[in-house]
Parts: C-alpha cells; sequence; structure tokens
C-alpha cells in the first residue's frame, strides 16, 4: 500500500452532504476485486449524461459539464473537499478503490461514515475531520481562488492553508501508523510472521491430532 506522509495538491469541492457509496461507486461496477480501473466511474451517475455498466466505453460517454470534476479548473484534483456524512451506506471497499484510483490522495469533511473512514486507511487514502464552520470557509476559498491548493501533513496531523494558516487534526495512532508506513492488515499481520510461526510450531507438538489430515486413521 502506498504510504502518506505530506502531500500537496488541487482541491475539488463536492457541495454535497449525505454523499452515500452507491453513489461514490455504483453497484453495477462491483463485479471485479481487482482494487484498480474503478477511477473512470467514480460517481458515475453524476459525472456522465448518460447510463453505463462495466462493458460500456467510458471514453464515448457524454460527461456532465456541471459536475464538480468535469469542470476544467477541477481537473487533476488530488484532494476532495466534501460535506458531513461522507461515504455513508453500504460497506462496499470499492469506494475507496474508485476514489484512489482517480487520483486522490486526501479527503476533507466535518464527519465520515465509520466504515468507509476505516476502509479508507487500508487502501492508501487520508480522511481529514474538520470542524464543519472550518470546511464551510474552505468551501468558500475553493470557489473564490481557482488553482487551489492544500497540503496535507499526516506526520504533523495539520492542513496547510495557501495563506501558511495551519488547521490542526487528529487521527488515532494505530491508523495514523498505517498510511505512514503504508501497511494494510495484512502488512500489519506479516509484522508478526515470526511469532505466528513459532505459534503454530509449539500446537503442532501439544496437539499433533489438530493437524491430522481428516484422511489419516486415528
Amino acid at each position: 500500500m502506498e504510504r502518506f506522509v505530506r502531500h500537496t495538491g488541487l482541491v475539488a469541492p463536492l457541495d454535497r452532504p449525505n454523499v452515500d457509496t452507491d453513489q461514490i461507486i455504483p453497484k453495477q461496477y462491483l463485479k471485479s476485486i481487482r482494487r484498480t480501473g474503478f477511477g473512470v466511474n467514480l460517481f458515475d451517475g453524476w459525472r456522465y449524461l448518460d447510463p453505463g455498466g462495466p462493458d460500456s466505453d467510458h471514453a464515448r460517454r457524454r460527461e456532465n459539464p456541471d459536475f464538480v470534476l468535469n469542470q476544467p479548473r477541477y481537473r487533476g484534483a488530488t484532494i476532495l473537499l466534501a460535506r458531513e456524512n461522507f461515504g455513508c451506506g453500504s460497506s462496499r471497499e470499492h469506494a475507496p478503490w474508485a476514489l484512489a484510483d482517480y487520483g486522490f490522495r486526501a479527503l476533507i469533511a466535518p464527519s465520515f461514515a465509520d466504515i468507509f473512514y476505516n476502509n479508507c486507511f487500508n487502501n492508501g487514502l487520508l480522511p481529514v475531520v474538520l470542524p464543519a464552520e472550518t470546511v464551510d470557509r474552505l468551501f468558500r476559498e475553493v470557489e473564490a481562488q481557482e488553482g487551489y491548493r492544500l497540503t496535507v501533513d499526516l506526520e504533523e496531523q495539520v492542513v496547510i492553508t495557501p495563506s501558511g494558516e495551519r488547521l490542526p487534526f487528529h487521527v488515532e495512532p494505530a491508523l495514523r501508523r498505517k498510511l505512514l508506513e503504508g501497511l494494510d492488515d495484512i502488512g500489519l499481520t506479516l509484522e508478526r510472521a515470526g511469532a505466528i510461526r513459532a505459534y503454530e510450531a509449539r500446537r503442532r507438538r501439544e496437539a499433533p491430532w489438530l493437524f491430522q489430515d481428516l484422511g489419516e486413521e486415528a
């Protein structure tokens, strides 16, 4: 998993509360578990004027010019500014996959749905919680200034605005470590591979009957 330490990027504002995971990546695209290739279908129902499916030629679909990610000033954004309860709905891990595959590295909102929030840390995305009034102000600044960029520093746990203002945020230490070191749950488990092997060897000695093949005679 890609590490996240400090990132500076263009900000795209998604001014909608309660964005659910089916709006982030619709259900018809959930057949694959490859983690990649979902970026083209991020916010699919809002992003395109015609319906699509897994076999669609998305390069030929008509983009909705009113949707924020299709506006020239926000193309290439890597930080998404959102409203409260972002990522609600079903627990599909495809939602952070789609956001990451599109190119987003950090999300900023007043609140996130719990399961989505934790899924982000397993997929190299940093969800940053800031007070609602601070997010309101950032929306105004993004709209007023084309090319608005923020720096998100996980090591120091601050968001730095173009004026140099530092906006503190907090991430639970275990989740912070996962992103700083690029470790998902499998990576964390593999850190203890030696202890796991030692335990399995000890159990094999202490209770060998547990390791017999079903076809073996007692």
